[in-house]
């Protein structure tokens, strides 16, 4: 039972992590895993694959908390909301499939392309 109890014990790192992911994610409307997966790999030294895992079971929660606060203000635009869904849930499933398989070194090296790629197309848009 103490073992059990020590498990429950909230990391304060990790509530960091999820609270600024949070944070940019309902601010700037960025998926957490932008900001979750770097920061699980490089401050709270989780491997690659195991920050992504982790930053996946964080959307819900993160999703849930946006929309019922954008839903409120009546921002949330629903059929497309939907479509967006349907397509991420197929998407999802496909990319959690090569997540469990794809080499770590691998997964670093796309995952920081793509924050760079994200960056540059960002900034060249102004």
């Amino acid at each position: 039972m103490r073992l059990r109890l020590q498990s429950l014990r909230l990391d304060p790192k990790l509530l960091a992590i999820g609270a600024g992911g949070g944070l940019l994610s309902g601010l700037l409307g960025v998926g957490g895993g932008i900001v979750m997966v770097p920061l699980l790999v490089l401050w709270a030294g989780y491997a690659q694959r195991d920050a992504h895992a982790l930053s996946l079971g964080a959307i819900i929660p993160i999703s849930i908390a946006g929309i019922a606060t954008y839903g409120v203000a009546g921002e949330v635009r629903y059929g497309t909301a939907i479509a967006l869904a349907a397509g991420s849930i197929v998407g999802a499933r496909i990319g959690a499939g090569w997540l469990a398989r794809i080499d770590e070194r691998l997964l670093k090296v796309v995952f920081g392309t793509f924050l760079v790629g994200i960056a540059v197309l960002m900034g060249a848009r102004g």
